[in-house]
């Protein structure tokens, strides 16, 4: 298959540039595999289509600040080399560190996307006001290992400068707003670099009357970095590979998924965590599932819109067939649909 068979026209008017004013307030576009049919709804009908003895798997990764805007330090010593005498270079300009996950104990060793990532050389530094930080390691695509010279609590430093991540697609600065909105309202465990965006529509009220339905609820951990939100770097789609991402999920959690009539997971993080479980896979995942996957754990699934040619897409044409989930795009392309991380969503049943 090649990833150019997994392409939509979206315009870009569709693009959700701002969250709803209630959560709950979202459209949902229901469809039907077995019957190859969809039906327009609104999310608030989501708990009808519950039944007892369901479990809803939900994603309690929280997303933090992860977005950091700097400067380079300006002056950089390049390495002796045979070409290269050791001289000091000027260097200035914009710096946006985009950090993924955390590299050493200590909380000070980051994996991190550098822009721009081709100019910034190993042993160069940033200045996010009083914090800095040294590049000690380069990757592909403007990965780059970075480390905090910072000795004290980094954490709330991060939390203090940084800001939301907020999607490419999404044209504007991140506003104090996006802190709260930009978190599903059962985030507990911190460190996703972008929202698990299929539970930002649940609300309390939701949940219990996903509860009051007969369903239980299971909470995975996914924290969502590389592997989700990257670009896919091959033509063809049995070719590429994806990064892997931390998730957990604990045995109690686990009990109740295994024993349920049908597992309903709300978000392909909570798919890919699922379907790795199952699998025996333990902390860390790179799982691809694209059509031709078998699954073992997922019976219906609550998701977003998702770019064309990604990832998430082809989970999704996974699930319910690459003709269906295309035809049921064009469908909510046409009827007005919000698309994206603050957009409406999708249940496949």
């Amino acid at each position: 298959m090649h990833v150019s068979e997994f392409d939509y026209q979206l315009p870009e008017s569709s693009i959700a540039q701002e969250p709803l004013a209630d959560r709950a307030g979202s459209r949902m576009l229901v469809v039907h595999r077995d019957e190859k049919r969809w039906e327009d709804r609104a999310f608030r009908d989501f708990p009808t289509y519950l039944h007892p003895g369901d479990c809803l798997a939900l994603n309690d990764s929280r997303v933090f600040p992860a977005r950091l805007l700097g400067r380079r330090a300006g002056v950089h010593s390049l390495p002796v080399g045979k070409h290269n005498p050791k001289r000091r270079e000027n260097l200035s300009g914009e710096v946006e560190v985009f950090l993924l996950r955390a590299m050493s104990e200590d909380g000070k060793t980051w994996s991190a996307l550098v822009h721009p990532g081709r100019k910034m050389r190993t042993g160069e530094r940033i200045r996010f006001g009083d914090l800095e930080a040294e590049i000690v390691a380069r990757g592909a695509f403007g990965e780059r290992t970075v480390r905090f010279l910072f000795d004290g609590d980094l954490d709330a430093k991060l939390t203090a400068i940084g800001h939301m991540p907020l999607p490419p697609y999404i044209k504007r600065p991140d506003s104090p707003a996006d802190r709260e909105r930009y978190q599903t309202v059962f985030a507990r465990e911190p460190g996703s670099a972008a929202a698990p965006t299929a539970g930002l529509h649940f609300t309390p009220e939701t949940l219990d009357a996903c509860r009051a339905a007969g369903a239980d609820i299971a909470y995975v951990t996914l924290h969502v970095g590389l592997g989700t939100f990257q670009p896919l770097h091959a033509d063809v789609v049995e070719e590429a590979t994806l990064h892997t991402e931390q998730f957990a999920i604990a045995e109690e959690n686990m009990a109740k998924l295994r024993s349920a009539r049908r597992r309903v997971c709300v978000g392909t993080t909570s798919v890919r965590s699922l379907e790795s479980a199952w699998r025996g896979q333990h902390q860390e995942t790179g799982i691809f599932i694209y059509p031709g996957f078998a699954f073992q754990a997922t019976d219906a699934l609550l998701t977003n819109f998702h770019l064309p040619q990604s990832s998430l897409l082809m989970l999704v044409c996974a699930f319910a067939g690459r003709d269906l989930v295309l035809a049921a795009y064009r469908h909510a392309v046409d009827s007005g649909y919000r698309f994206y991380s603050y957009g409406d969503c999708m249940l496949i049943v």
